[in-house]
């Protein structure tokens, strides 16, 4: 029965991990960079749509992603899959840090018009996520394997 929840909460890891990961790619490649092609007249409107839309996907992912990412910790998981687990808890920190201390500023700043450094910093901040996640991929699908 415990080696049937570790599986569960390993893949439920790997599937909130993986969304996350897919999500942050396409932010970063596709839609932070569009940022700069709205018109200027329309871009507060434009990015206070991003905002309030953007948390009804990415918040309930992230949630659930960091409660299976902590039950990683609870579910017995002994040698370099204790370590690789506690590795994604610092990757899940990283990721909450980075969105709470640098991404979220840059939007507070853009719903006030089209800033270029405030739109630059996003998208070069931005990295910091894209490549934690796609690091905590890597790990999740090792850790399920």
């Amino acid at each position: 029965m415990l080696e049937a929840f570790a599986t569960t909460i390993l893949a439920m890891h790997l599937l909130f991990t993986g969304a996350m990961t897919g999500l942050i790619w396409f932010v970063q490649v596709v839609h932070y960079p569009m940022f700069a092609n709205v018109e200027a007249e329309g871009f507060t409107t434009y990015e206070a749509i991003h905002m309030r839309l953007t948390t009804w996907v990415v918040a309930p992912i992230m949630l659930l992603e960091l409660l299976a990412t902590s039950a990683l910790l609870i579910i017995g998981l002994e040698g370099t899959q204790r370590a690789m687990a506690i590795a994604c808890v610092g990757l899940t920190v990283i990721n909450w840090l980075s969105t709470a201390c640098l991404q979220v500023p840059c939007h507070r700043r853009l719903t006030k018009g089209f800033d270029r450094a405030a739109h630059l910093r996003l998208v070069r901040t931005n990295w910091i996520r894209t490549i934690a996640w796609t690091m905590k991929s890597v790990l999740a699908v090792t850790l399920l394997t």
